[in-house]
């Protein structure tokens, strides 16, 4: 697996990722799908890019739930294969480490002590 940098654009930041190859399609998804969410959160009023991402991160986790409740239910049901499991599985190890690439770049834009204003 090589590794390779890319750059996606997170709350108007421009960031530099590693990523392998194969996950890179994953990795950009999911950096549109939170960039998404952080526009929509300051559309929704929050003015700081910290609490739009917090807000961005309770959505996409409270969709996470709810994708894992219905797995459950599925799964009781006997309706989930086995590699529908596994690929659940992956997702879950991608869904980690893009959290942690979050707390990452949340450290390196939050300024100690005060959040850093979104500027229109």
């Amino acid at each position: 697996m090589s590794q390779q940098r890319i750059e996606v654009t997170l709350a108007g930041q421009k960031i530099t990722l590693a990523t392998s190859t194969e996950h890179e399609p994953l990795l950009r998804a999911a950096c549109t799908l939170a960039d998404e969410q952080i526009q929509l959160a300051i559309k929704g009023g929050n003015r700081s890019i910290e609490r739009a991402s917090m807000m961005a991160a309770i959505k996409i986790a409270g969709d996470l739930i709810t994708l894992q409740s219905t797995t459950k239910t599925d799964t009781a049901s006997d309706t989930l294969s086995t590699v529908d499991s596994e690929e659940i599985s992956k997702l879950h190890g991608e869904i980690r480490s893009l959290e942690n690439q979050v707390d990452n770049l949340m450290q390196t834009l939050s300024l100690p002590g005060s959040p850093r204003p979104i500027v229109p």
